[in-house]
Formats: C-alpha cells, sequence, structure tokens
C-alpha cells in the first residue's frame, strides 16, 4: 500500500500555521487528555455517539467485560460516559481525538503532506473553516452509514480522518497531477496525486463496499468517502474570489 511522505511545495507563499496548529491540536489533546489513550472516560465522554445526534439525548451506558474470540481473554470496556455539555458539540471534539498511535500517526502524516498545500490554496481562515466543514459532513455520512446497514448506533467514533478526507478530495481536485513522494514496499517513488489519492479512495470504496456484506473492522469507510465527498465537491466554493491553484505537473 502507498504511504505518502512528501510532496512538491515550490509554489508555497504563506506558512502553514493552521495546518500546523491542527495536527499540534491534535497530539496534544491525545497525549494530555488522552493520556496516550489510557483515558478511556475522557475519550467516551466526548466521542461522536450516532444515537446521541440522532436524538439529541446525552447516552451513558455500564461498563462491561468482552472477551477476545481468538484468545478467549477477557478485558473490560468502559461504557458510555457522561457528556459535559451538548452532545452536539461531540461533532467537533471527536476530530481531536484518536484511538491509538498508530490512528495519530497515520492522520497526521496525510495533514502534514497534504494539508499546507490547500492552506497556501485558500488562505488560513478558509482552510480552517474548509478543514471543520468537512469534518462535520463526515460524520454525518457516518450516521447516514450506521442507520442504513443497522448497525449499533451506541458505537462512539473519533478521529480527524474524515477532515483529512476532505483534504484528500481537495487536493485530487486542485492538484491531480502534483509530484507526491510515497513509500511502497521500502521503495520511495513519485507519483502523481491522482494515482497516489486514487488508490487511497479506491481503497475505501472497496472496503466500504465489504461493509454491505457484513464485514466489521472497527474503521469508519463511510465517514471518509463521506468526508472526500465533500472536499472535492466545496473546494471550489472555497476557493470563489481567489487566484486559481496553480498546477505542477513534475
Amino acid at each position: 500500500m502507498f504511504i505518502p511522505i512528501g510532496d512538491d511545495n515550490r509554489d508555497r507563499r504563506i506558512l502553514p500555521l493552521v495546518n500546523f496548529a491542527l495536527i499540534a491540536a491534535n497530539v496534544l489533546v491525545f497525549v494530555f487528555l488522552q493520556g496516550f489513550g489510557s483515558n478511556a472516560r475522557f475519550t467516551y465522554a466526548l466521542s461522536m455517539v450516532p444515537e446521541e445526534i440522532l436524538t439529541g439525548r446525552d447516552v451513558v451506558t455500564e461498563d462491561r467485560v468482552v472477551s477476545d474470540p481468538e484468545t478467549g481473554e477477557q478485558f473490560a470496556v468502559p461504557g458510555l460516559q457522561p457528556t459535559p455539555w451538548s452532545v452536539y458539540l461531540t461533532l467537533l471534539t471527536s476530530m481531536f481525538m484518536h484511538g491509538g498511535l498508530a490512528h495519530l500517526f497515520g492522520n497526521m502524516l496525510f495533514l502534514w503532506v497534504f494539508g499546507d498545500n490547500i492552506e497556501n490554496s485558500m488562505g488560513h481562515v478558509r482552510y480552517l473553516i474548509f478543514y471543520l466543514v468537512c469534518g462535520l459532513a463526515a460524520s454525518f455520512a457516518h450516521i447516514a452509514t450506521v442507520v442504513a446497514l443497522s448497525q449499533d448506533p451506541n458505537v462512539p467514533s473519533l478521529g480527524a480522518s474524515g477532515a483529512i478526507s476532505g483534504v484528500l478530495g481537495s487536493y485530487l481536485l486542485l492538484f491531480p497531477k502534483r509530484a507526491v513522494r510515497v513509500l511502497m514496499l521500502r521503495t520511495v517513488i513519485t507519483v502523481p496525486a491522482i494515482v497516489a489519492i486514487g488508490m487511497w479512495f479506491v481503497f475505501q470504496l472497496i472496503s466500504g463496499l465489504g461493509m454491505l456484506g457484513g464485514s466489521e473492522t472497527g474503521v469508519a469507510y463511510g465517514a471518509h468517502i463521506g468526508g472526500f465527498v465533500a472536499g472535492f465537491a466545496l473546494v471550489k466554493l472555497f476557493m470563489l474570489g481567489l487566484p486559481p491553484a496553480e498546477p505542477r505537473w513534475r
């Protein structure tokens, strides 16, 4: 699988302060508020729960013990915790939390590689609003998927993946042939963005279709696809009145 590690930034005119701040916020929340993932009660209080968004009612559940189907090992899973404010604010708070180090690192790597180019094209304020709007669209897409597939609406969702998927969608539209360096099988190669991002999106589609067959992975592919589509569809709107992005062809 392709892992992006860099792209062509020679046309960058501004320092991507918002992108830096978003990365810092995600890292700081994971380290200091989630305790590197150990503070489950904080995480279960501020994650987005589809049932809460659909009903507007805070859902609190009991702790439970579950067993690993392969090893038989039992471990405690905290129940949903009281949300200290309106449940609708979890649509925002959930964007800045992650389920583990690998989840955080993967998301921040994609944001580091692709986000600065979109901020450079939109400017700081528009980029921040665009990022948050894509994240909200991704959450609503996830909720729609949960309802459509009759999944458990009390399973919490968290992560920046939906918003970052919107960044990828906008990047694909603005810079389809921009050179992206990717790591593949321990080798660094350069491919056009349409290949790097296109392969990522195809994987999301295939995995999302797998959910229709009853496959459960714990990954919110509906959110990824929804965020990507939102970013692709909205980027031109957010670019109104600005000079067009200059694509690089090599």
